[in-house]
């Protein structure tokens, strides 16, 4: 049956809408399982009922008008357990509930299984047969599969108010209000206008949309048509020398099918009837597949590929061309399917009002750079209809997750509300810029930034930043096409020093692999995060780092500034010894070169569980340590800081988490040696709290961050900062620690720190 849920989830995904797609569902599932009756039960979550709103084998008159209160009969049964229920003879079950008019009467075999997404029964899928028989265990697993695939679906199309369609009452609209609910990335609010980067073609993820000019969208085809006939004709030239021409045949058959009479004459047609270029595609393409897919002949049936690879490439042109021929909102909105580095160099910095990714979480590297720039940014909203966002009007609530689409005028005003009293607080925040970081109880603490970007210099200092805690060589290395020179490395770190200059800066060798991979330096692994990354790949290749680190060193000539270079993922002491063997071997080479220089400290970042059991070795080798806490997080609780279905498990203060930053902290400071800490963490004014109490020296975050976790930490004392540690580290799980430590805040009247605006419930 496998061939046979692949096809339906395929052509569910294609389908022209959601009702479309669950008519499709139910006639499938009925003949696939050669049952007399499938129906869908979908939740309406106002009233709580579940509402019979497709069916195949019953009387179609009723679906819309029947519903079914949670709980109530073997439906409700199956919704209620969350688990599938299979009946020799439904009537006998003392849950069984007659519904009067669609004709249930005679029928005997029931099956259902719920739709689940998140942990939340969205509907239920049933079966039934007039026959009084139990649905076989290949049948039961069937259905459980498809109602598990089929559940985001479910779930998009409730996000978007699809949903509501389908039940008595509602009306739609063109541009609805819409909700949906993604993952805290940058706190803060944005409010503007979506500027849409779409994730690589694929047909099936295009949505139906009227054209809002047929003119504009025939011309569009005709471009993308014909970059799609250049490049074609471009390979069959290159493949001339290597393929005879029986072989070559299937590029002349790939461009016949870019002529007016075949599939290019139907995308056509489709656009003058109102459809959009990328629809109209989208439904000449899949037709055309499944006829070939239909056929017997089985050389035809493998053409079906051909025409899907071929539509693939077009959209992709129509894409790139909508994509570049657009101009930016002044007040843009990012919605992408993931958030890049590469993008965020792209676009114009200075209009983004904030930020949607539908991938990766608040610990991915897009997500970092988006702190590092102050935008309100929501990560993993995974059910964003990306496809229908394009110049609509969207709300970013960064402190909580939310993302609005067509906010309604009192969501808006709300939000704007909340967005004035921000901007309040960030203009008596300025004022802290030149004051030090020192307690209540006149403890200093340093306030270093990370920083990766040039663009993010000023904004630092412009904050108050003490100093770079550190610095990501690496977004250099993942903007360009080749590595970069060791002159151009130099004149970029340069710049950073000659700004910060005199204050300290700690410069990461470069971190590759993972989640953070070059275009031009390919690494394929099974798995990437245990795999081939940080120090290990550049031990592995000492031309890159002594390029990089004579680099640094020389950045430094004539300049107060004491520069430190910090090694990655370090898990054995045997890289730290061969890395310094190397650096102090650049800086003899720089010298050598006429150069005066200072020679650097040399650091590691505990990000590896296994280096908190050697933290006094690793301090006594070194000058000075940090803990990347972002990694020794994922790495700690075994938790992909990208995945967002798993964000919630991320939890930075686990109480796990909160032991290893202790230990760390007392053993450097029993060798003597400063500690300081540079994920995420110690951005947030829990965080900061909490790390304060340990007796991290430097707290290093992102620019954004700093004037608010200053304001805490001087309106705090060293004594309180111990005092909710003690409490903390007594308790049992991430949630129960941050509600402790935001009370505390709150109760010392600190509460504008922390997120404690009420987010609308209903719009």
């Amino acid at each position: 049956m496998l061939d046979a849920l692949r096809q339906i989830v395929q052509d569910v995904g294609a389908a022209s809408g959601f009702r479309a797609a669950l008519d499709l569902l139910v006639a499938r599932v009925s003949m696939i399982l050669d049952a007399e009756v499938c129906s869908i039960y979908l939740r309406n979550r106002q009233s709580g009922r579940f509402v019979y709103v497709a069916n195949e084998g019953f009387n179609p008159q009723m679906v819309g008008r029947v519903s079914l209160s949670s709980g109530e009969g073997v439906v409700g049964l199956v919704a209620e357990r969350a688990e599938p229920i299979n009946l020799e003879n439904a009537p006998d079950h003392e849950r069984y509930h007659k519904v009067l008019g669609i004709g249930e009467e005679s029928f005997q075999a029931f099956l259902g299984v719920p739709i689940i997404h998140v942990r939340e029964v969205l509907g239920v899928l049933v079966v039934q047969d007039r026959e009084a028989r139990r649905y076989s265990e290949d049948e039961v697993a069937f259905l459980v599969t498809l109602a598990a695939q089929v559940a985001g679906l479910v779930a998009h199309a409730e996000a978007t108010g699809d949903v509501d369609d389908l039940f008595p009452g509602t009306d739609g609209a063109e541009q609805r209000e819409a909700r949906f609910h993604g993952i805290p990335g940058v706190a803060g609010i944005g409010i503007g206008t979506a500027h849409v980067v779409l994730p690589a073609a694929r047909l099936e993820l295009v949505t139906d949309r009227e054209a809002e000019n047929v003119d504009a969208e025939l011309a569009l085809f005709d471009r993308a048509i014909g970059q799609a006939r250049d490049d074609i004709e471009r390979i069959n030239a290159q493949m001339a020398k290597n393929l005879g021409p029986e072989e070559r045949e299937l590029f002349d058959a790939y461009l016949h099918m870019l002529d007016d009479g075949a599939l290019a004459g139907d995308v056509r047609e489709g656009i003058r009837e109102g459809q959009w270029a990328q629809g109209a595609l989208k439904h000449a393409i899949l037709e055309q597949a499944a006829t070939f897919e239909r056929m017997q002949d089985s050389y035809l049936r493998e053409r079906s590929a051909d025409v899907r690879e071929l539509g693939q490439r077009v959209l992709a042109n129509l894409q790139e061309i909508r994509e570049t021929r657009g101009s930016y909102p002044e007040d843009m909105v990012l919605v992408a399917d993931e958030l890049t580095a590469p993008m965020m160099a792209d676009l114009p910095i200075e209009r983004l009002r904030g930020i949607v990714s539908l991938k990766g979480s608040r610990n991915s590297h897009g997500a970092i750079l988006a702190d590092a720039l102050g935008i309100p940014t929501v990560m993993g909203a995974v059910n964003v209809p990306i496809y229908e966002l394009e110049n609509r009007t969207v709300v970013v609530d960064g402190h909580y997750g939310e993302v609005f689409v067509n906010p309604s005028s009192p969501v808006r005003d709300l939000y704007e509300g909340f967005q004035e009293e921000e901007e309040e607080f960030a203009r008596e925040l300025e004022t802290l810029r030149d004051q030090p970081s020192v307690t209540r109880d006149g403890h200093r603490i340093n306030l270093w930034v990370n920083i990766g970007l040039v663009s993010e210099i000023t904004r630092s200092l412009d904050r108050g930043a003490e100093g770079i805690g550190l610095f990501r060589t690496e977004v250099p290395f993942a903007v360009g096409d080749r590595f970069p020179t060791e002159e151009e490395q130099r004149v970029i770190y340069r710049e950073h020093m000659e700004a910060f200059d005199p204050r300290p800066v700690t410069m990461r060798t470069l971190d590759i692999g993972g989640d953070k991979p070059l275009s031009y330096f390919p690494i394929e692994e099974e798995n990437p995060f245990l795999g081939w990354r940080g120090i290990r790949i550049t031990l592995d290749h000492p031309e890159i780092f002594l390029a990089q680190v004579r680099a640094m060193i020389k950045a430094n000539a004539g300049l107060e500034c004491i520069l430190r270079i910090m090694l990655p993922m370090v898990s054995r002491l045997e890289q730290v010894e061969d890395a310094k063997a190397l650096i102090h071997r650049a800086y003899e080479e720089v010298r050598e070169e006429g150069h005066d220089v200072k020679e650097p400290l040399i650091g590691v970042m505990i990000e590896v569980p296994g280096a908190i059991y050697l933290i006094r070795e690793f301090a006594r080798a070194v000058d000075f340590v940090a803990v990347g806490s972002n990694d020794l997080t994922q790495y700690m609780l075994a938790v992909d800081r990208n995945n967002s279905r798993v964000a919630e498990l991320f939890e930075e203060v686990h109480p796990s988490m909160l032991q290893a930053l202790r230990e760390i902290a007392k053993a450097c400071h029993a060798e003597g040696k400063p500690v300081g800490i540079c994920g995420e963490l110690a951005g947030t004014p829990e965080g900061a709290v909490l790390c304060v109490g340990m007796g991290y020296d430097v707290l290093s975050m992102n620019a954004a961050n700093l004037p608010r976790v200053k304001w805490v930490i001087r309106q705090v004392s060293l004594i309180d900062c111990r005092r909710i540690l003690a409490r903390a580290l007594r308790m049992r799980s991430n949630s129960e620690i941050l509600d402790f430590v935001r009370d505390q805040l709150v109760g010392a009247g600190l509460d504008r720190a922390v997120p404690h605006h009420e987010v609308p419930i209903s719009f």
